[in-house]
């Protein structure tokens, strides 16, 4: 599955992953290979990443890593869209 982190200043993460969890506005969900399409708005919370690299280097700073080894991304909103095992999220 592939995953695109985009931010009004640049992409902050591009690669391929095996796992995205994002804060939905109806609460926590989890996308995983061949998910079912969707589109969401998202709130305030952390999109966490199972994956081996990806972040851009310039946005290095905008990341940590979280006790499981998941790389986490706080947003304060935005939307995600899945469809044919690529997850675009536009996040603020």
């Amino acid at each position: 599955m592939y995953l695109e982190i985009v931010s009004p200043e640049a992409t902050l993460f591009a690669g391929d992953i095996r796992s995205v969890i994002v804060p939905g506005v109806n609460g926590e969900f989890q996308m995983l290979e061949n998910h079912a399409p969707i589109v969401s708005l998202l709130r305030r919370g952390d999109v966490k990443i199972e994956a081996d690299g990806g972040i851009a280097e310039d946005f290095e700073n905008r990341f940590s890593t979280a006790a499981d080894g998941k790389t986490v991304l706080h947003i304060n909103s935005g939307t995600v869209e899945l469809k044919d095992n690529r997850v675009i999220v536009l996040a603020d």
